[in-house]
């Protein structure tokens, strides 16, 4: 079992339960540009690989014109960063989970594909920024994940070599990067995951909690140990 020296901690579904915000800020760009509304089960399934991507989705599923994206995404940027954190709610175990964490000896980053101006202010609303040692979104990377490039630069980040790296995440998305980047991965139940059931991605472990990642690493440890 590997010795963990830091985590790599998702935001959306892993953290933070934001479809609320995601459904606010999204309903209200489609009512602005006088388009159909969207329910919840049907964004859940287009969040997680950026928010570009979430906006085109949404538009095709409304039948709108490709055209009209570069007014969608300066609408829907104005309506969430006015809502941002309202409609959203920590998962129960996250901020024990994130003490325990530290309290293990992991440097913790967070990585999302959300726009950092988004996150930030999102981590700080909720009582969790204090947690890490660097946040980065979508944006601070040439890529998004599923590419590996932003595990491996937030690896840089926190001095600590990919294998020693723990992803933790809420779907295939999180899992196909950290592979990819040759980090491990753990992933929460309870999460997103594009509307598939988590379990059938490849993962080492899953949890119904984030409080339950520190004592699994302590287990695995003293595992080792012996």
């Amino acid at each position: 079992m590997n010795t963990f020296q830091a985590a790599i901690v998702d935001l959306d579904g892993t953290m933070v339960d934001t479809l609320g915000d995601f459904a606010v800020a999204l309903n209200l760009m489609l009512g602005e540009l006088s388009l159909p509304t969207i329910e919840k089960p049907t964004i859940e399934r287009m969040v997680g690989k950026g928010s570009e991507h979430l906006i085109q989705c949404v538009l095709a599923h409304v039948g709108a014109q490709a055209q009209l994206y570069e007014v969608a995404w300066a609408a829907y940027q104005r309506h969430y960063l006015a809502i941002n954190g309202q409609h959203a709610r920590v998962y129960p175990g996250v901020p024990e989970g994130l003490q325990a964490l530290r309290r293990a000896g992991l440097k913790l980053a967070c990585l999302t594909n959300k726009p950092t101006d988004f996150a930030k202010p999102l981590l700080k609303s909720k009582g969790l920024l204090e947690y890490f040692e660097c946040v980065f979104g979508g944006d601070a990377f040439e890529r998004k994940k599923p590419d590996p490039l932003p595990l491996r630069k937030t690896c840089e980040a926190l001095g600590a070599l990919p294998r020693h790296t723990l992803m933790v995440g809420d779907s295939s998305n999180d899992a196909a990067a950290a592979d990819a980047a040759g980090c491990p991965v753990v992933l929460v139940t309870y999460g997103y995951n594009h509307g598939e059931p988590v379990r059938g991605v490849p993962a080492l472990a899953y949890f119904d909690s984030l409080a339950q990642v520190a004592g699994w690493i302590g287990t695995a440890r003293g595992a080792q140990a012996r």
